[in-house]
């Protein structure tokens, strides 16, 4: 690889955000034909993010920064989780081969407009502000807009919901979108294991859970968590959920959904997410090991898919895994670093994960810059 392909990251944490920038830059030294960068700061420092974005287009001379602000973020060996941190990455791809994008600024049509590269291998890496009540409808609308894969997440933050897209946003749907020229490799770590068999849905109304399998709801949710979980209903709190099957997945996948209420005296279950008579529906918890092993086998993988070591990757996490899940000392990036090396990669911990133009919860998605 030659020096000039190199992407080159670098983190700081500190008191001032001023100061962390300088670390970074400092250590980062990106190649004087560096003409995309990506930069994830966590919500200590959400205030100052364009205030961020502004230093680092001026400093570097990249005019295409992309990233936003999170609880937690993530680079090569180490995850900064709820302290102050700034993690960047700089290096070159080819000029008309990705172009900057943001929907609070741009309409959807114009956006496809401007999409680089052929529909059908285009990419998109992108931002998604959970406070927006159109997502779970602008996330596909725009993957079929540019005929493409997208991969990213929620931004998560306990102030400003800062993004940058070239330059800083908020509010909206923004990031990257790539021509088939930049190839890439993605994958998605399921953080929840199944307890019992796929069920369908056969009364619902609106994301209530009415009958599954022609019984009351409740009823079939209390056989699959058994009888120690049936007996105190309030134990499943943040430790079972239900998952909603990917229609014609043949490897199996499912989105998690948080359970949002139960009704003993009516056999209810509300879910986040609408629901539907004739969808299909399981039940699964969290669970440490599973999600250590699920992680392990998506690395090893897309490692054997990739003919050559990546120049770069982007890791999407929720943030119920890393420390949360994967323990201290950075484990979680610990884990990806073991199939693939010190690569420079960055990221954040989301409050929902983006593969596919789906909406995960519980997950983790890598992608590999080739």
């Amino acid at each position: 690889m030659a020096a000039a392909d190199s992407f080159r990251v670098a983190h700081a944490g500190g008191e001032t955000w001023q100061g962390a920038i300088d670390a970074c830059l400092g250590r980062l030294a990106p190649p004087a034909s560096a003409n995309i960068g990506f930069v994830y700061a966590t919500d200590r420092f959400g205030g100052d993010f364009p205030a961020m974005v502004e230093r680092l287009t001026a400093r570097t001379g990249i005019g295409t920064w992309i990233g936003s602000t999170g609880i937690g973020i993530c680079a090569t060996g180490r995850e900064y989780f709820d302290e102050p941190g700034i993690a960047l990455m700089a290096g070159r791809l080819p000029e008309a081969s990705f172009r900057a994008f943001d929907m609070t600024a741009e309409s959807l049509q114009a956006i496809a407009a401007g999409a680089p590269g052929e529909p059908g291998n285009r990419f998109g890496i992108v931002h998604c502000d959970p406070r927006n009540g159109r997502l779970f409808e602008q996330i596909p609308q725009l993957a079929q807009a540019i005929d493409g894969f997208l991969v990213g997440g929620l931004v998560s933050s306990r102030g400003e919901h800062g993004q940058a897209a070239g330059r800083a946003t908020e509010g909206g749907l923004s990031g990257l979108l790539l021509s088939g020229e930049v190839a890439v490799a993605t994958a998605l770590s399921q953080g929840c294991t199944p307890i019992g068999p796929t069920h369908t849905i056969t009364k619902a109304d609106g994301n209530v859970a009415i009958e599954i399998d022609d019984r009351p709801a409740l009823d079939v949710f209390k056989q699959d968590i058994g009888e120690i979980l049936a007996r105190d209903l309030r134990r499943v709190a943040g430790y079972i959920f239900a998952a909603l099957p990917v229609a014609g997945d043949d490897r199996g996948d499912y989105m998690v959904r948080n359970l949002m209420g139960l009704d003993p005296r009516r056999g209810l279950i509300a879910v986040g997410d609408r629901l539907s008579a004739g969808q299909r529906i399981l039940f699964c918890r969290r669970d440490r090991q599973s999600a250590i092993d699920d992680l392990k086998r998506m690395t090893g993988e897309l490692k054997r898919r990739v003919n050559a070591p990546p120049r770069a990757a982007l890791y999407f996490t929720c943030l119920a895994r890393g420390p949360n899940m994967f323990g201290p000392d950075s484990a979680e990036v610990a884990l990806i670093e073991r199939e693939f090396g010190p690569l420079p990669m960055v990221g954040f911990f989301c409050n929902g994960e983006i593969s596919n133009a789906r909406l995960y919860t519980y997950t983790g998605v890598l992608t590999l810059v080739l």
